[in-house]
């Protein structure tokens, strides 16, 4: 799943270089993350951890699997072709489903420390991300259950272009929560200041390899 240039294997190697500094962030210097805690931080902290983990990174993996799909769909058999296929669905509903709960996580937050919702440009930026996502989805599996051949061909370059774009805006999404996070509470220790910059970069840089590997197949 990865082209001479690497590109994928570099998108693996900051997505999980992102996942082990979020993880050190949140387990380290706030406390770890749990759902049904009742320190609101823990409770906070499943935001960030399944908004990265559990929805950008299952997006970027389906990213990939779509663009081994493409570049390999005339040398693959019809079945294996419709396997990826489906395993490309699969991943973006399990990134779906673990974004609604991360979404959650952050309303309750602010219900236990009676903080108003979607105030931020982050808020703005995740929550209409998030939506149009959920739109890709259901219109990507409207075409692949009942769509005809000449029309999913059609409608093929318009929803990688949208996933492209909406992948960054989830990108864009996380480094402004970063950001913001990281204002709104008392100035972080040096090290932790440095280790959120680096789980930023890291973020970003997946995103870039990402779509710099969808971006070579579909020029193949």
């Amino acid at each position: 799943m990865c082209t001479p240039n690497g590109t994928a294997a570099f998108a693996q190697l900051f997505g999980l270089l992102a996942l082990i500094l979020l993880l050190v962030w949140l387990l380290h210097y706030r406390e770890g993350f749990e759902y049904d805690s009742e320190n609101p931080l823990r409770v906070f902290n499943v935001h960030p951890f399944l908004m990265f983990f559990g929805f950008i990174f299952f997006v970027g993996q389906a990213m990939l699997v779509m663009a081994y799909r493409t570049n390999q769909s005339e040398r693959m058999n019809q079945a294996k072709y419709q396997t990826l296929k489906i395993l490309h669905m699969a991943l973006h509903l399990i990134a779906i489903i673990l974004g609604i709960v991360g979404i959650c996580a952050v309303f309750k937050y602010h219900d236990m420390i009676n903080l108003e919702d979607v105030y931020s440009l982050h808020s703005w930026i995740g929550l209409g991300t998030f939506c149009l996502f959920g739109l890709q989805w259901l219109f990507g599996l409207g075409f692949m259950l009942r769509g005809a051949a000449q029309s999913r061909a059609a409608m093929a370059p318009w929803h990688v272009a949208g996933g492209r774009a909406l992948f960054f805006m989830a990108i864009c999404a996380a480094l402004t929560g970063l950001m913001e996070r990281t204002t709104l509470n008392p100035v972080p220790q040096r090290r932790e200041s440095h280790l959120i910059n680096f789980t930023g970069l890291a973020i970003l840089l997946f995103g870039v390899f990402v779509d710099m590997e969808v971006g070579f197949y579909r020029l193949e």
